[in-house]
C-alpha cells in the first residue's frame, strides 16, 4: 500500500494534471495468522480517525486477507464502519478496502473465472478463494506461496510471479490475479504477465488504485499498471458508497 499504490498514482501524474499526497496510519501485524489479522482489523477504527484528522479525500484499507478472514462480505461492513468513524470525526471520506476493490475490479473487467497467486498459508488462501466464490467469482486454480512472515511477503521477488502464474490452470480464466495481497509486490510484473498469459492481469494494489481514483471522481488510468488501468475502465462505476451515519 505504501509502495505500489503511490507508484501507480505517481505514474498517473506523468499523463494527467492531478497531484496526490499520501498519509498513512499503521495497524500492527507481523505474522499472517488469523489471530493477528483479527487484532489488526480491530485497530482499523483508530487508523480511520487518525487519517481523517488530516481531512483526506479518500481512505484505503490495505490488508485484503484481514478483511476476508472476518467473514463473507465483510468488506462492506468494514467500509461502512470506517466511513462512519470519519463522519463522527467531522471529516467524512469514502473508504476503499483492498478486498472490496479486488472484487469490484474483477467484476469491472467482467472476470467470472480467474486464477490467483497469494503469499498466504494454504488455509488463508482457501479463505480468499471462498470469499471470492461468494462474490460470484470462480477460482479455477491458485498458488499459495505459504509465506508466514509479513516482511518476507514484501521481500518476495515479483519477477518470479509470471512464471508462477503460468504454471496455474489459467487457459479458461477470464483474468489472473498476480498478487491477492497489497503487501506482495507485483506491479513491475503486471504487463509482462499479461503478455505471457494472454489475458488481463490485476493485483490487489492495482484494483485498490482503480477504486481510489474512482472514489475521487477521477478517470482511473495509469501507465504500466495493466488492463484495468489502461483507460478502458477509466470512468467505470464505483462500488456502492457507504451511507452517511445517521
Amino acid at each position: 500500500m505504501e509502495t505500489e499504490v503511490p507508484a501507480i498514482l505517481r505514474a498517473r501524474e506523468t499523463i494527467a494534471p492531478e497531484r496526490f499526497t499520501f498519509h498513512s496510519s499503521r495497524m500492527r501485524m507481523t505474522r499472517v495468522t488469523p489471530e493477528q489479522l483479527k487484532a489488526m482489523d480491530a485497530d482499523s477504527d483508530r487508523c480511520a480517525v487518525e487519517l481523517s484528522d488530516a481531512h483526506v479525500d479518500v481512505l484505503g484499507y490495505a490488508c485484503l486477507v484481514a478483511i476476508m478472514s472476518m467473514g463473507r462480505g465483510y468488506h462492506r461492513v468494514s467500509e461502512q464502519r470506517l466511513h462512519d468513524r470519519t463522519v463522527e470525526n467531522g471529516a467524512p471520506a469514502p473508504v476503499v478496502t483492498s478486498a472490496g476493490a479486488l472484487v469490484h475490479g474483477l467484476h469491472t473487467i467482467g472476470a467470472k473465472k480467474i486464477a490467483l497467486v497469494a503469499p498466504y498459508l494454504r488455509p488463508l488462501t482457501r479463505t480468499v478463494v471462498d470469499y471470492l466464490t461468494h462474490e460470484g467469482i470462480t477460482v479455477l486454480d491458485y498458488a499459495a506461496l505459504e509465506i508466514p512472515d509479513n516482511l518476507d511477503v514484501a521481500a518476495h521477488d515479483p519477477a518470479l510471479l509470471p512464471g508462477i502464474a503460468r504454471a496455474l490452470e489459467h487457459q479458461d480464466a477470464d483474468a489472473v490475479v498476480l498478487s491477492a495481497c497489497v503487501q506482495m509486490p507485483s506491479l513491475g510484473a503486471i504487463e509482462e504477465a499479461e503478455q505471457l498469459l494472454g489475458r488481463p492481469v490485476v493485483s490487489a494494489a492495482v484494483c485498490t488504485a482503480h477504486q481510489l481514483l474512482r472514489a475521487l471522481d477521477l478517470p482511473a488510468i495509469a501507465p504500466g499498471a495493466g488492463h484495468l488501468l489502461s483507460g478502458a475502465y477509466a470512468d467505470s462505476s464505483l462500488a456502492p458508497a457507504p451511507a452517511a451515519a445517521g
